[in-house]
């Protein structure tokens, strides 16, 4: 008996050692990224179609007068736009590293497996059907639509001979949004809201106003909070559920608690900025490569990683045609698409 326990410790320290993360290189990502963000949030509130010196943006922050045209441009436009887009881009972030970790799948994405286009399918019945809905039940009903859209995906994988696979998911992901996205755009043509879905088709955060973050803020920055409890349970999943159960863990409560977070953050995403994909597969694998497999550093990590990411590529969007502006949305599928095919050449498993 005092041998197997032994041996079980053993194991366990192993296990445990394979998770180990680099701390020096967390410090310069949360301190670097967090410094990096400040640096873009000033940028892209100083740039847009009127040009605005930073003392300006300065003042118009510290010490606002709404009498001041320049003054109302930053506070009521160019702020929430741009805080928006560092909120919806370490949600997005942080649902791809939670998934990537419970389902040990590599090509994971909220994008990938359905639950963007359910939540703009459901945006389109609300358009159609409930005209006027307030934002905070629009809201609750992306998160509804997230989760159908992530039912079906799973469920049509499931039903292939040999079970549920990385390429089968995906497969079964690309099928249901091409549904989805179909009959949205059929509801869009019958009930003439095509201009009201256009904004979440292409995807971006030119429209974000000060309520949509209001409601918005409680419901994403808690979800985060939450992924960050829930860190050293999804590594020990990460793992293998066989190594979880032996390390502990309760595996079916983890990945209940961490589908609601998915499905919070990746329906709050999608209600504000639309069909934004790839930044949950992008931002969870460079996290990996750079502090290892421990989701205690990889969660925090990858939700300032990808804040960057967007709020760069908005800035990108407004300076590579001005005045007009380019879909961030497929600004950052450039990056996504070649990562997603070289990520499906080489199949890997293991996270």
């Amino acid at each position: 008996m005092t041998e197997m326990l032994e041996t079980t410790q053993t194991e366990r320290n192993l296990h445990l050692r394979k998770t180990r993360s680099r701390p020096l290189v967390v410090t310069l990502i949360l301190f670097g990224g967090i410094a990096a963000l400040v640096f873009g949030i000033a940028l892209s509130v100083s740039f847009g179609a009127a040009d605005i010196q930073f003392l300006t943006v300065w003042e118009a922050v510290f010490r606002y007068n709404p009498e001041l045209t320049q003054h109302q441009i930053i506070q009521e436009i160019r702020l929430p736009r741009v805080l928006g887009g560092a909120l919806v881009g370490a949600g997005f972030a942080v649902a791809g590293a939670l998934m990537q970790g419970m389902t040990r799948n590599p090509m994971a994405d909220s994008g990938l497996l359905g639950l963007n286009a359910g939540a703009g399918f459901m945006l389109a019945v609300c358009f159609a059907f409930l005209p006027g809905l307030p934002f905070n039940m629009l809201l609750l009903y992306a998160f509804l639509g997230a989760a159908a859209g992530a039912g079906l995906v799973f469920g049509i994988s499931s039903m292939a001979k040999g079970g549920m696979s990385p390429v089968r998911l995906v497969l079964a992901g690309a099928a249901v949004n091409a549904l989805l996205i179909a009959l949205s755009e059929g509801i869009a043509l019958l009930f003439r809201v095509g201009q009201d879905l256009a904004f979440w088709y292409a995807g971006g955060v030119a429209g974000t106003k000060w309520f949509q973050l209001k409601i918005m803020f409680p419901w994403m920055g808690g979800a985060i909070i939450g992924a960050m409890i829930l860190s050293r349970s999804i590594t020990m999943l990460s793992l293998g559920e066989e190594v979880a159960v032996g390390l502990g863990q309760r595996t079916k409560l983890v990945k209940l608690a961490g589908t609601v977070i998915v499905l919070i953050l990746a329906g709050s995403a999608v209600a504000v900025v639309g069909s934004v994909g790839f930044i949950g597969l992008i931002i969870p694998h460079l996290t990996r490569f750079l502090v290892g497999v421990d989701y205690r550093s990889i969660i925090p990590c990858s939700a300032i990683l990808g804040s960057l990411l967007v709020v760069f590529a908005d800035l990108a969007a407004r300076m590579i045609n001005p005045p007009y502006e380019t879909p961030i949305g497929a600004l950052i599928a450039l990056i996504g698409v070649p990562f997603f095919l070289y990520l499906a050449r080489k199949e890997r498993r293991e996270l």
